[in-house]
């Protein structure tokens, strides 16, 4: 199921990084990496703001679509 979907405040692991290696690159340089605990803070059209390895983190919603849980 893609980040997008999960709900608020439910801490979840991620399982794979979808998308094209420039994505993928990118979202690791955020610290979205397999096996990490990530968890939804709020949610606005799509677009969240994540807590992941103590840090927050806006994505847009075609990033977190490309994130796994």
């Amino acid at each position: 199921m893609p980040l997008v979907l999960a709900d608020r405040g439910q801490k979840n692991t991620i399982k794979k990084i979808c998308g094209n290696d420039d994505a993928k690159r990118f979202l690791e340089s955020l610290g979205f990496i397999v096996g990490e605990i990530v968890s939804i803070i709020s949610k606005s059209d799509g677009n969240v703001i994540v807590s992941i390895k103590g840090s927050r983190i806006a994505i847009n919603k075609e990033m977190a679509n490309k994130i796994m849980i």
